[in-house]
């Protein structure tokens, strides 16, 4: 994702959930394009109609069932169901659920489309864009000074360029706070995986081009699933790379390493900050804490276990380190309290069925956020569970096409605003929070 395609569009939903507190900013350039697809039709032909036993409107819900037949609610008529009884254009229950999906998400970006702008300010963001040579090319966005109807944003593009597969990114904390990213790179070829460390002052524009930091450096990891930073005293300079039945936890500045076997894959990881504890989602479900304290293979290493139906994506520890928050590939979202090992709260609504979806959850606004498989981008109650907002892709669903969002309570700074960025395919699209 080049620079100069991180172009500025509008759309967003506004659903009939409580407490709708995201409205999305950017131009009106989809619009018209957007109107154009909800006019599809619905591929009847005059021989297969049957009579309409309905004299309500096309939103009428007294049309009575009748087997073999589907209602079309816009031309108020019965069609078959039955595959080659329509000539070239069949209707299938697939295909009818997929126009009515889409016919949903185009109305509720109309809905959106027409709600108030508010100005908001933004900070960067580090964003790691696939190419067709089929590499990652990196770079850090600068949001700040948005202003309604149009959204400009540049992209401080950075030259370095590798082939390689990108699995896990966070950012990293060696001189200052965020003043690092690490990329766990995936091998290829002869070249073996790595977790390398870059300064964020790679990507800054008014950085002299021909003084610009080298890698800080590169650890050779085979095959990580994901990474984490550590800002806990006693893990200082420190990362973990989760693997394959294996989770290694790294020193940066001895290059000392600790490495503890697991009975699956690792896929996502986190370090506590006051208690010396690493989490572990895996693969088989099971979530596990490593006492950073236990050496290597040493008994007692783990300090807590707890286990999901299916594998396990994200885990987040909240401020007071009391409650864990954990999803899965089969969408379920769960609140664990550490103390009672126990399931307190869970989110509905979350869909997966076997993608590597991250959670990202806010305790200071009361937040939890996460896009499903569906493309939808959900918003719950932190405190209830309750959901509070859906918001459809601006693009036509694809799986191929799941959003990225972040969120940050101060978008650009310490004056920032609240607010939801949104990636999908070449878009950014900005929503603000009131």
């Amino acid at each position: 994702m080049h620079k100069n395609s991180w172009q500025n569009r509008r759309h967003g939903r506004r659903s009939n959930q409580q407490n709708p507190r995201f409205r999305q900013q950017g131009s009106d350039e989809r619009g018209n394009s957007v109107t154009r697809q909800s006019s599809q039709d619905s591929g009847h032909v005059g021989d297969d109609e049957a009579p309409s036993t309905s004299s309500g409107t096309a939103g009428s819900t007294s049309v009575p069932d009748l087997p073999g037949y589907y209602f079309d609610p816009e031309k108020k008529r019965y069609f078959r169901l039955l595959p080659g009884h329509n000539n070239c254009n069949p209707l299938t229950k697939e295909g009818i659920r997929q126009k009515e999906m889409e016919s949903k998400r185009l109305q509720l970006l109309e809905e959106e489309d027409k709600q108030k702008k508010a100005d908001t300010n933004s900070d960067r963001l580090f964003t790691v864009n696939d190419v067709k040579v089929g590499g990652s090319k990196y770079g850090v966005i600068s949001l700040r000074g948005l202003k309604a109807p149009s959204l400009k944003v540049h992209m401080h593009e950075n030259l370095y360029f590798t082939n390689r597969k990108v699995n896990s990114v966070c950012w990293a904390s060696l001189n200052h706070l965020d003043s690092h990213i690490l990329l766990c790179l995936m091998g290829i070829a002869e070249t073996p995986g790595c977790a390398t460390l870059l300064p964020a002052s790679l990507f800054v524009s008014s950085h002299p081009a021909g003084d610009r930091p080298g890698m800080l450096c590169s650890f050779r990891i085979p095959g990580a699933w994901s990474c984490a930073w550590s800002l806990n005293i006693q893990a200082n300079n420190c990362f973990s790379t989760g693997l394959s039945r294996r989770v290694l936890v790294t020193n940066v500045v001895t290059g000392h390493r600790q490495s503890f076997g697991t009975s699956s894959d690792v896929l996502a990881q986190q370090f506590a900050l006051m208690a010396p504890l690493l989490f572990n989602g895996c693969r088989s479900g099971e979530i596990f804490a490593i006492d950073l304290r236990c050496r290597n293979q040493g008994k007692g290493w783990k300090a807590t276990r707890l286990f999901h139906d299916s594998a396990v994506t994200s885990v987040q520890i909240l401020q007071e380190e009391q409650n864990l928050m954990a999803s899965d590939m089969a969408g379920t979202i769960k609140l664990w309290d550490l103390r009672t090992t126990k399931c307190i709260r869970q989110y509905e609504g979350h869909v997966n069925e076997y993608a590597y979806l991250p959670l990202h959850v806010h305790e200071g606004e009361g937040i939890v956020v996460a896009v499903g498989q569906d493309c939808y981008t959900r918003i719950w109650s932190f405190h209830d569970a309750c959901l509070l907002r859906t918001i459809p892709s601006p693009h036509p669903t694809s799986k191929a096409d799941i959003p990225s969002v972040a969120f940050s309570s101060r978008l650009g700074g310490f004056r920032g605003a609240p607010g939801l960025l949104m990636a999908v395919q070449q878009d950014l699209y900005c929503f603000s929070y009131t």
